[in-house]
């Protein structure tokens, strides 16, 4: 994992509240998003917002939208579409 891809994470899940934090952190071990959930795929948030196509294997990865508030989702999908978090020179 390169250190952009850590930076963007890192700056992805702090845009959380801790509630949020503690949502995601709990949701690690669930089934994964089901057919039709959007989510970001925190190894490589720079694809942005996919749509789940039936279950995930990398679902310890993936933040879903369900997770977060309306407003941190909005928050997230603007920071990975201006590449937020990333290393700039």
């Amino acid at each position: 994992m390169s250190n952009e891809t850590l930076l963007t994470r890192e700056f992805i899940l702090g845009l959380l509240t801790d509630a949020e934090v503690e949502k995601v952190s709990r949701a690690e071990g669930d089934a994964g998003p089901i057919e039709g959930d959007e989510f970001i795929d925190l190894e490589v948030p720079g694809v942005g917002v996919q749509q789940a196509h039936g279950p995930s294997a990398l679902r310890g990865h993936l933040l879903p939208r369900s997770a977060v508030s309306d407003a941190t989702w909005e928050k997230i999908v603007r920071a990975v579409a201006q590449g937020g978090g990333k290393s700039r020179p």
